[in-house]
């Protein structure tokens, strides 16, 4: 008995030291905040808010704001199986009866992109408190995640105009003490603008490990910002002065990337949209994807809802390219149909590419029946392809997708992904920003005309994958160079001005781009009424769609937002 008392004792003493000793370790699997605080692991936070910029949820994605850009801006229908697949969204295409208290899918990207800026702002913390014999990487670790964050607040700014501006040095217990109106609307231009330049200043030329930025990346999206902001707008959204300094700033930087970043246009438009030609000489900056190779269990795949939904791949339909937007693809002398582009034969059958002029660009965007699909000609596109045609039509989008027998391809049930990039900035564009600052300042309209044209001449031997299985061309393709005096007017302002809108939109249509576009050239009102007044009668959802000039240009403060600050953000003009 005595015996079992002692052994009890000494167990219990066992316990006591080593339950003793536990508590004073740290529990395994759980870093401390000071841990944090070194080289590695800083290097480890930054990779974090890159990897963020990537995140794809449906609903709450990081990726090419394609819905917002594009099917708000008329290129494409919604899609889907309905109206009600997503219906939100649904409100953002027809815009009547879109309100503030119906913004469920607004207050997760509202949510999604602070969750994003605060990824950068835990690490650019930890990196300012590191000297530079320390972290000898310090300084330029520091323009790349300012870099990332003007990128994250860019998305707020053309979205939402106003947004509670949060930084590195705002204390976490007073974010919601921060009003969206604290700063002006050229205010917070200038936030970003800050952000950019210090970027360009102190980034490198060139970078070993692609998807960190540059300097010429940083100078091209500085040139974005500043050729944003020179649209001077006032509370009602109208667009009342054109900042000249600005855009010669603009000019200036994008004259910088062009000459000296060594970017250069693909010889063939579509390799812009191939995984295999990924982070090339087109290629400023982008958001990098994987898919399963590069370590993890699944990769970061881009999950965009745009696939047909065919065996070979699922689901589900969204993006439908419009009417609208094939018809502008139509040539008359190699130049756009600018003023009977949307009437006659309608572009979106494969009759009509046979028979009528036009652009290639089309083909890399759309696809209908009986067209090879992305490039394939024996993988040619089905009407059982698509999921809702009396609702949207038969067209497809091809730009954001990829072949099914593509390595990068990936099934994440019940969606697809791939590990296709989303080039944010591409050296087309850039061009095409100086071109637009040239013509704004009716300065060197000669090299605006050269900029538009080689971008145009580009565009016309743009269709070397572009054929049917017997080799013969999958459209009447005809593109040339402006001529003013022959296949155009003369190019005064006024026209290149008009030129200038046309190129973006059949350069970059289907990617996010065009509605931030008519917004900042103060235009929305007019071009989204004039494409539902004829988009309606060929699709009857449209039928009540209307734009409401000082109020749509931006979306509303999500009502859920406004009510966890208790009333401190103030609401959208209009809304």
């Amino acid at each position: 008995m005595k015996t079992i008392k002692i052994a009890s004792f000494n167990l219990v003493l066992i316990l006591i030291i080593s339950c003793t000793s536990m508590l004073e370790q740290n529990p395994q699997g759980i870093i401390s905040d000071a841990d944090l605080n070194t080289p590695d692991k800083v290097e480890q936070m930054i990779n974090a808010a890159y990897s963020f910029c990537g995140q794809n949820h449906f609903n709450k994605q990081m990726g090419m704001p394609y819905e917002e850009g594009s099917v708000r801006g008329g290129e494409a229908y919604k899609g889907g199986s309905g109206t009600n697949d997503n219906a939100e969204r649904n409100l953002w295409e027809t815009f009547t009866y879109m309100q503030a208290t119906t913004s469920g899918d607004l207050d997760n990207l509202w949510w999604v992109h602070y969750v994003a800026v605060g990824r950068v702002h835990d690490a650019l913390r930890r990196a300012q408190a590191l000297t530079d014999a320390e972290y000898p990487l310090r300084n330029q670790r520091i323009a790349e995640l300012r870099f990332l964050r003007g990128h994250i607040y860019m998305y707020m700014k053309l979205n939402f105009k106003y947004f509670p501006y949060i930084d590195e040095n705002t204390p976490n217990d007073q974010y919601d003490k921060v009003s969206n109106d604290d700063l002006t609307d050229q205010e917070l231009w200038g936030k970003l603008i800050d952000d950019f330049r210090f970027a360009a200043e102190n980034l490198p030329t060139s970078q070993d490990e692609v998807g960190r930025p540059t300097k010429y990346a940083a100078e091209a999206y500085l040139a974005k910002t500043l050729l944003f902001a020179a649209y001077e707008q006032d509370d009602n959204n109208n667009v009342v002065s054109i900042n000249q300094q600005k855009l010669t700033e603009v000019a200036s930087l994008c004259k910088d990337v062009i000459d000296n970043s060594g970017k250069s246009l693909f010889a063939d438009f579509g390799k812009n949209f191939l995984w295999e030609y990924e982070n090339g000489q087109e290629s400023v900056w982008a958001i990098q994807h994987t898919a399963n190779n590069d370590g993890s269990p699944v990769g970061r795949v881009n999950v965009w809802l745009v696939y047909p939904v065919n065996s070979e791949y699922g689901c589900c339909g969204f993006l439908q390219p419009t009417v609208n937007l094939m018809n502008r693809y139509k040539t008359v002398d190699g130049v756009p149909d600018f003023d009977n582009f949307n009437t006659g034969v309608m572009l979106d059958n494969k009759e009509a590419f046979a028979s009528t002029p036009m652009d290639p660009r089309l083909m890399h965007t759309a696809c209908v029946p009986e067209m090879p699909w992305k490039y394939d000609p024996d993988f040619v596109m089905q009407t059982s392809w698509v999921r809702t045609p009396e609702v949207y039509g038969y067209s497809m989008s091809q730009k954001l997708l990829v072949l099914p027998s593509c390595p990068c391809f990936r099934k994440t049930n019940p969606f697809m992904g791939s590990g296709l990039n989303w080039d944010v900035i591409r050296l087309d564009e850039v061009m095409l920003w100086r071109a637009e600052a040239l013509i704004q300042l009716n300065q060197n309209l000669d090299e605006a005309l050269d900029l538009i044209n080689q971008i145009r001449e580009r565009a016309a031997t743009s269709d070397e994958m572009l054929k049917f299985a017997d080799g013969t061309p999958t459209g009447n393709f005809m593109v040339e160079p402006y001529k003013p005096g022959e296949n155009c007017p003369a190019w005064t302002q006024d026209f290149a001005f008009e030129a200038l809108k046309w190129e973006r939109q059949l350069e970059f249509a289907t990617e996010g781009k065009w509605f931030f576009d008519i917004v900042r050239w103060g235009i929305a009102d007019e071009y989204m009424n004039n494409y539902f007044n004829v988009e309606k009668t060929r699709r009857t959802y449209l039928k009540d769609a209307t734009f409401t000039k000082n109020r749509d240009e931006y979306f509303p403060i999500p009502q859920t937002q406004i009510s966890y600050v208790k009333g401190l953000y103030k609401q959208n003009v209009g809304w």
